[in-house]
């Protein structure tokens, strides 16, 4: 899903490997237990979904109820009921407080692909291997599938991403000149300092704030700023040489004047996207039709590239935002609850409700070749088959890109360190040594063993 703010630190009271210890006597049981590492036969899935069942889903997701109602038409005896318990900070929150209490957790919820690993370190989710997701990962882009696994666990369903690329004003861009999208990195400095002489106008905004558009950038960068072994074994290495020199690359265009540093999703924000105060966007797949609604005026003067790229090096970009759909190990129906999963971000009309009447950018590769997906002509980008051109950035991103299984204080402390640096359009390598700095106290103390 989108991201609209910063995510908070969640106070989780205990650290995360104790609180494991905790969550793992609370896992369900009874005539559907969830434990199971055996493979579930068909007989048992035709069983479980002739069964009268009452699951509970927890999504943010407007109007899933849609695509919800057509696996409750396919299987009449289940029965879903869809609650939205707040989007971001909120729903985790209040997801873990559930599972701590050992009652209240829903049997399907909503979850970021970043969060999914501090879930599994509570023991939280339902590998959903002996269900059947095992046969599933053909069905996906591969980076997508990589980031619901977990050594060989699969503990969610994919349901969105966002591959990144560049949403630009072709008007302001011609009236510096620049007749075309950047097609490198040098160019984009380049045409930014030309952007900024011949217009006054920003080339783009970096927000301050915005940890997600950061490691997006640095994916595309190939750097690896984290890594987690499933168990206790953490890594964070934000402040490699290669994740400083993109800071470094930044730094300068910030330095220069020709990149701004506003937080986003804020009403000034929005009104520099609507006024011209930025030529672009570097930004996710999701971005096109939010545009849309944020900057109506401005419709038929933007248009959509891929990310610049770096000469020699195979093209790449990287991704900013997506989520799936978990089962929760506490779970007294987990073959309905998973075939909910499976079904609402595999169905093909389901998919292609999410892609064309929610906007959420597909997951699936049979929906990324639908031609009534990538075939649509966007007249606010002139006209452009932008789907087409984001479905086909989505096969660029690298495949292995993990996350810290405490990505809420990876957020927060972004925000902190990297973000005031980026705020004050200062040291921005200063700001990866304090980040680095927090995260390694933070997971040290939380119980992890941390770059050993």
């Amino acid at each position: 899903m989108r991201k609209k703010a910063p995510r908070s630190a969640l106070a989780l009271g205990t650290g995360l490997l104790a609180a494991a210890l905790v969550l793992t006597g609370c896992t369900g049981g009874g005539s559907g237990s969830s434990d199971t590492t055996k493979p579930v036969s068909q007989a048992e899935i035709d069983k479980a979904m002739k069964t009268p069942t009452n699951l509970t889903f927890w999504t943010w997701v407007p109007n899933i109820k849609n695509e919800v109602a057509l696996f409750e038409k396919k299987y009449p005896a289940i029965t879903v009921d869809v609650e939205n318990v707040g989007q971001g900070a909120a729903h985790y929150q209040k997801l873990r407080t559930a599972l701590k209490a050992g009652k209240g957790a829903p049997d399907v919820a909503q979850m970021e692909f970043q969060y999914i690993s501090s879930f599994t370190v509570t023991d939280s989710l339902l590998n959903l291997n002996p269900y059947g997701a095992s046969g599933l990962g053909s069905q996906y882009v591969p980076w997508v599938w990589n980031q619901v696994k977990q050594n060989d666990g699969i503990y969610a369903i994919p349901q969105d991403s966002g591959p990144m690329g560049n949403l630009y004003r072709e008007d302001i861009l011609s009236k510096a000149g620049v007749t075309s999208a950047p097609k490198t990195w040098d160019e984009y400095a380049a045409d930014a300092a030309t952007v900024k002489e011949k217009t006054g106008v920003y080339m783009s905004n970096l927000a301050s704030g915005q940890a997600g558009q950061m490691l997006g950038l640095l994916w595309q960068a190939g750097v690896k700023p984290f890594g987690y072994d499933g168990k206790k074994g953490v890594t964070v290495n934000v402040n490699s040489a290669e994740a400083k020199k993109v800071a470094a690359y930044w730094q300068d265009l910030i330095q220069k004047g020709y990149v701004s540093t506003d937080p986003d999703f804020t009403d000034s924000w929005y009104q520099g996207l609507a006024n011209g105060k930025y030529a672009g966007w570097l930004t996710a797949a999701w971005a096109p039709v939010f545009l849309q609604g944020t900057a109506g005026k401005t419709s038929g003067l933007w248009r959509a590239a891929e990310l610049p790229q770096t000469p020699g090096v195979k093209a790449a970009s990287g991704n900013w935002g997506g989520s799936s759909d978990a089962v929760l190990k506490t779970t007294k129906n987990p073959i309905a609850a998973y075939e909910l999963a499976k079904f609402i971000n595999n169905d093909p009309e389901s998919t292609l409700m999410f892609a064309n009447k929610q906007f959420l950018f597909p997951t699936s590769t049979a929906t990324l070749q639908d031609p009534q997906f990538v075939d649509q002509q966007a007249p606010f980008y002139g006209g452009q088959k932008v789907n087409e051109l984001f479905a086909g950035i989505s096969t660029t991103v690298d495949t292995k890109f993990d996350w810290l299984p405490y990505m809420d204080y990876a957020y927060s402390s972004y925000t902190e360190t990297v973000g005031k640096a980026l705020a004050a359009k200062g040291d921005l390598s200063a700001g990866l040594d304090a980040w680095q700095k927090a995260l390694v106290t933070y997971g040290t103390q939380q119980g992890f063993s941390v770059n050993k």
